[in-house]
């Protein structure tokens, strides 16, 4: 799977299961306040993480994501690694 490949999937899965529109997703925008994330959305983000691309969420590696971009270059590098 490569890169286009993988913001489409996270995309997809933001907009089903955050239901979100596609349109606020912008790599620079702030991922906790456009998905409005509490501690359980963050649980619900870990697991679909985990079951779309198979690889063990740490909580703490949340702490340096803000950001669309941030989170996808973390699930890109995880990714590649597993």
């Amino acid at each position: 799977m490569n890169r286009d490949e993988i913001i489409e999937k996270i995309n997809g899965f933001l907009v089903d299961e955050f239901e979100v529109e596609p349109e606020v997703i912008e790599p620079e925008a702030n991922l906790k306040e456009t998905l409005d994330l509490d501690s359980l959305d963050y649980v619900d983000l870990v697991v679909e993480i985990e079951s779309n691309f198979g690889f063990k969420v740490n909580p703490e590696d949340f702490v340096g994501i803000n950001t669309f971009q941030d989170f996808y270059d973390y699930v890109i590098q995880k990714a590649e690694a597993a």
